[in-house]
């Protein structure tokens, strides 16, 4: 059984979310146009890609931004780009699989620089819902499958 709508929006909005949309029952683009003044958002990141690629596009705001950072639902996508040069829109990407050992490190090293102390002060934390021991890994996945969790679900090594 997933989660409801209701609960994961009360637990969005604990965190601090002005707002929350359930993208397997609402239009959210509908909804990003609803609810914002400027009738889209600054800045997508999205994992999705594929289908969703023309929905994120929809959902910025004149000079917003979409930054793709993985493919899962695919790689292609048609484009349609009088929506991009009349709103002015800034598409990018981003992969480490691509980059230099040298870049990852550098990356490594802006991290533990940059956001660690952050983890580490307990501003920026990870939502865990509930931790396995590796060999629980099929407990995990059933569920993972369930939908019934908010937030990762971790594997440990003894």
């Amino acid at each position: 059984m997933v989660n409801s709508s209701r609960k994961i929006s009360a637990y969005c909005r604990s965190l601090g979310a002005d707002h929350a949309i359930n993208y397997r029952t609402q239009d959210f683009v509908a909804e990003v146009a609803r609810i914002t003044a400027k009738g889209g958002v600054d800045v997508v990141l999205d994992m999705v890609g594929g289908d969703y690629f023309p929905r994120n596009i929809e959902a910025l705001a004149v000079e917003g931004r979409l930054v793709q950072i993985a493919t899962l639902r695919g790689g292609k996508s048609e484009i349609v780009l009088p929506a991009i040069m009349q709103r002015r829109l800034t598409i990018t990407g981003s992969t480490l699989r691509a980059r230099s050992v040298a870049e990852k490190g550098a990356i490594a090293r802006a991290l533990l620089e940059h956001v660690w102390p952050l983890v580490e002060a307990g501003r920026v934390k990870p939502i865990v819902y509930r931790s396995f021991a590796l060999g629980d890994a099929a407990a995990a996945h059933r569920l993972m499958e369930s939908g019934e969790h908010i937030g990762k679900i971790l594997l440990k090594s003894a």
